[in-house]
């Protein structure tokens, strides 16, 4: 790979969620903030939204980093589950001990008990979901009785559902009401600006070793951020493909050309399509009504016109 090349020790862009790539962009700080501040109080219900790829699972892995001791954290990154089975993972999560022999209506008792005895400890049990979207609807019902635990002060369990925009459209179902208006938090993750793409992909390259001036010109930084659309995932995408393509050519610096190469080799920036031919659209169609136009006036005045 390009590694040597560029004078890395790592790869930049890869799609795993290392949190020693976190950012503070101003759209994901607030949304940290939020939830850091929810905490903090003591809230029930907190939600991030954001669409695939915008960094909620990189967001909800610095949050859990970042968590005191005085938390204790239950984190299911793949909800879908019946509420038996979730119910039996929040259980493990948190460190209760649930029988083999147990049954269905003794888990809810058990993760109980398990709240209390963390509460009596000074412990402040979280529950973090990713890809919220995905959870069925019983599933959310359970969950949400796990929330009539409180005490006077405060919540004996808090949540962090964090999710697509699928997840806000379930949460709008008549049967979920109850659910939905004890979400106190919510944010929405928005793709990246394009002023910001410039400073997250250097962000990445720093964080990965390189020590240099800077590798993508302002026509390829333009161009990466109109074919991801802001989103960091295809920014990632995008990027790693635009290096490979100047390592290649045996160039240090990726210009224009290797970042339409990343584009045509990337089904993942749709519907982007031919972002990056789009001046041919915007200048050649013109030019060639204008062509038209003289070539057709041209025929005209010298009688060349069929009838």
């Amino acid at each position: 790979m390009y590694l040597e090349y560029f004078g890395l020790r790592e790869l930049p862009f890869t799609l795993t969620p290392n949190t020693n790539f976190y950012l503070n962009l101003e759209n994901h700080q607030e949304a940290y903030n939020t939830v850091a501040v929810a905490l903090t109080g003591g809230e029930g219900f907190i939600k991030i939204v954001g669409e695939v790829g915008t960094g909620k699972t990189l967001l909800c892995r610095k949050l859990l980093n970042s968590l005191g001791p005085e938390y204790v954290t239950a984190y299911i990154p793949n909800p879908s589950l019946s509420a038996q089975g979730l119910q039996l993972a929040i259980a493990e999560e948190l460190g209760a001990m649930v029988p083999p022999e147990a049954r269905e209506h003794q888990v809810p008792q058990i993760i109980t008990e398990r709240l209390i005895q963390l509460a009596l400890e000074g412990k402040h049990a979280v529950l973090v979901i990713d890809e919220a979207q995905a959870i069925a609807r019983e599933t959310l019902e359970a969950i949400r009785l796990l929330t009539n635990l409180e005490t006077e002060r405060s919540k004996l369990l808090q949540i962090v559902l964090l999710g697509q925009p699928e997840l806000d459209r379930l949460l709008s179902q008549p049967s979920l009401r109850q659910l939905k208006q004890r979400i106190t938090f919510s944010h929405r993750l928005q793709p990246l600006g394009e002023s910001s793409v410039g400073r997250y992909l250097m962000h990445r390259l720093s964080s990965a070793g390189y020590n240099g001036p800077d590798l993508f010109t302002p026509a390829a930084l333009r161009l990466i951020w109109r074919g991801s659309g802001g989103v960091p995932r295809l920014l990632n995408i995008l990027a790693h493909k635009s290096l490979m393509s100047a390592f290649g050519q045996g160039v240090r610096i990726v210009e224009r050309e290797h970042v339409e190469r990343a584009i045509e080799d990337t089904e993942g920036s749709q519907p982007f399509a031919n972002v990056a031919n789009w001046w041919r659209s915007w200048f050649a169609y013109p030019i060639a009504g204008l062509v038209g136009a003289s070539a057709f006036a041209v025929f005209a005045h010298y009688g060349w016109l069929p009838l």
